[in-house]
């Protein structure tokens, strides 16, 4: 069972008492209280977490190129998987600015796997 709001038709759970999207009561005789909603777009970015989140992306997806480049016939290529953790992770967010970074990120993780491979077969 669900119960509908009100003010902005938002499909909110039986139990909820206050509409999960705007805070309007949906049970009769509630007053309003005062309800923080949070909105992702709301939230501040953290530019050094971003930042590191490159470096760990670019480390992890092109370290096998870096390993096969300097010793070759080596399959060290295969750990270049490992830079797709953070990319999957930040693609995921609500926040619009970090799922476009978690984009950017998955292309150079594709790219440094692609470049590790073709190394590790060639």
């Amino acid at each position: 069972m669900t119960r509908l709001c009100k003010n902005c038709g938002f499909v909110n759970q039986d139990e909820y008492d206050y509409c999960a999207k705007c805070g309007t009561p949906l049970v009769d005789g509630l007053k309003r209280k005062n309800v923080i909603v949070f909105k992702p777009e709301d939230v501040k970015i953290n530019k050094k977490a971003l930042a590191i989140s490159y470096i760990v992306t670019i480390f992890f997806s092109w370290i096998g190129v870096f390993v096969g480049l300097l010793s070759k016939n080596t399959r060290a290529g295969v750990f270049a998987f490992f830079g797709f953790f953070m990319p999957f992770y930040l693609v995921q967010s609500r926040h619009p600015t970090i799922r476009k970074h978690g984009i950017i990120q998955l292309i150079i993780s594709i790219a440094g796997v692609a470049l590790s491979f073709y190394i590790m077969v060639h």
